[in-house]
């Protein structure tokens, strides 16, 4: 039987601005020296859209003087995100041989030891494509890589008070980040695919995807820093 592991890696950690070579080669070494390990493991990629989503997003509502039109702002995120993501599949490639998938409800198996995926479409962000990824692909935990390392009680950058949290639940998580999803909302975990791994049952793992040895101590299910969030 193989060993499923979901990582949502976020855009902010491939390309903050433009594509991070350096934490990419770093990146697929780490990688495929898990995988060469035991050939049984197998990895699905979701990426973000990091730098290039929001500087599009921002010139969409610039040159509409802001009365744009949020599914047409998504839509440009999502394509940042497969812009990502091909460049990883490039990358990988003999480990990854499957095409970009942009319909995580799609897929049920896959050829390979690496599988990559990207944006579907508007009203979540690719968050709650490595959810349902999981749910299709029979995995009960997603790791979720971005440029923080925790989660904190509330949001540093507006609460001095705010401390970072070894683990929550997902109605503890719900309250942090709301019900409501805005293209480019940058939150722990989005409220969409927050509201769908409760549902699911699923546990989340959020950690700082560019911290390498940790990402090896996740994959391994080694203690690492980072939060859980699981159910009650």
């Amino acid at each position: 039987m193989k060993n499923i592991k979901i990582l949502s890696v976020g855009g902010s950690i491939v390309a903050p601005d433009n594509p991070d070579v350096s934490f990419i080669k770093e990146f697929k070494e780490a990688i495929i020296g898990y995988l060469q390990e035991d050939p049984r493991r197998t990895l699905v990629f979701i990426i973000g859209g990091g730098g290039p989503a929001r500087q599009y997003q921002k010139a969409y509502r610039e040159i509409l003087q802001n009365v744009s039109d949020p599914i047409e702002q998504d839509w440009i995120g999502i394509m940042a995100t497969r812009l990502n993501a091909q460049l990883v599949k490039g990358v990988f490639g003999e480990y990854c041989s499957h095409e970009v998938v942009t319909d995580p409800t799609s897929v049920t198996s896959f050829e390979g030891s690496i599988l990559v995926a990207a944006g579907w479409k508007p009203g979540f962000s690719t968050d709650n494509d490595s959810v349902l990824l999981a749910e299709n692909l029979g995995a009960d935990t997603v790791i979720n890589l971005s440029n923080i390392a925790k989660v904190y009680s509330a949001d540093p950058k507006k609460d001095p008070d705010a401390v970072p949290l070894d683990s929550l639940t997902w109605t503890e998580m719900r309250k942090l980040v709301g019900d409501t999803w805005i293209p480019g909302k940058n939150v722990p975990f989005d409220p969409v695919a927050t509201k769908k791994a409760a549902e699911l049952g699923l546990k989340v793992i959020t950690a700082e995807g560019r911290d390498i040895p940790n990402l090896e101590k996740i994959l391994r299910d080694n203690p690492f820093y980072g939060t859980t969030i699981g159910p009650e």
